[in-house]
């Protein structure tokens, strides 16, 4: 009798355990947690500026891979696998949803992280969610030429994304987009304001608005391009509406959390902001504050 009832209390502590574990990982899983939000520099804290200010309740982690931007001109294979590297750096932050601030990430890795890593995750439920099909769902609504211009980095463009989301909600519009190679590092390098920038932005409107005389709606689809918004919008013809992503992205995210309480319910609201860059942070520091509008303090971090 001793002997079976020393046999159960050995068996019984590894199965409670066990249980104990799997209570423990669902407790975390469910713990809420702050929203990702990432970008391959800097571009993406003006859409974090607009989501903070319609959703200042909420925490928030920022992640920008400076180390290894730009993204714009490296290779589809290469995009995904750094923003999928950046992904998991949030998940194992506890986020469980990521904000791709970023139109080069959104067009080369999103589809492929939704599609074949998502639901291979130990937590199916967590999301990635990008800038581009927002814009696309309500950019119809702007134009009434039917003819919308879009302003990229050259791998946005070449991914042919705005084309084909735009398609899916407005078959009728016509899309003509113009990459602006030299637009970001003239903004990143702070010489945006300068003389020598108006070259290369009269350039590029040039060769956008010659593509048809009817564009009557313009996207800036890179998140740096609101920096410069004064001096592209000197080059428009008058009455020309010109659409920044960040108020279309913080729009959106308002109307997916609604319509998702159990994701929203799992975001934690003590309004706090944290910066993570993969390169030196002073620098970081210093370049971020023109594009958030307010100073930050940031952290480095090795992926």
């Amino acid at each position: 009798m001793a002997f079976y009832f020393f046999k159960f209390v050995l068996r019984n502590p590894g199965r409670r355990s066990s249980v104990n574990g799997r209570l423990q990982a669902k407790n975390i899983m469910n713990k809420p947690s702050p929203i990702g939000i990432f970008d391959s520099g800097y571009g993406g804290l003006t859409v974090f500026k607009e989501i903070a200010a319609r959703l200042p309740q909420y925490d928030y982690i920022y992640l920008g891979d400076n180390a290894r931007a730009p993204y714009g001109t490296r290779s589809f294979e290469t995009v995904y696998q750094y923003t999928w590297e950046c992904v998991q750096w949030f998940f194992n932050h506890g986020c469980p949803l990521v904000i791709l601030a970023c139109n080069t990430a959104s067009a080369k890795a999103l589809r492929t992280i939704q599609q074949n890593n998502l639901p291979k995750l130990d937590d199916p439920s967590k999301r990635v969610l990008g800038v581009i099909r927002p814009t696309a769902e309500v950019i119809g609504q702007y134009t009434k030429s039917g003819k919308v211009g879009i302003l990229a980095t050259t791998g946005t463009v070449q991914s042919g994304s705005y084309p084909i989301e735009i398609s899916k909600f407005y078959p009728g519009v016509q899309v003509y987009q113009q990459a602006c190679p030299m637009w970001v590092p003239l903004i990143e390098n702070n010489e945006h304001n300068n003389p020598g920038a108006d070259y290369f932005i009269e350039k590029n409107m040039g060769e956008l608005l010659c593509q048809s005389a009817d564009i009557d709606t313009v996207l800036l689809a890179c998140t740096h391009y609101p920096l410069i918004k004064n001096k592209i919008a000197g080059h428009l013809p008058e009455g020309t509406t010109l659409l920044s992503q960040g108020e279309i992205v913080a729009g959106s995210l308002v109307d997916y959390l609604q319509r998702h309480p159990e994701m929203e319910s799992r975001i934690s609201k003590d309004a706090s902001m944290k910066f993570f860059t993969t390169d030196d942070a002073t620098d970081f520091d210093n370049h971020a504050t023109h594009f958030f509008g307010k100073a930050i303090v940031s952290q480095q971090v090795h992926l």
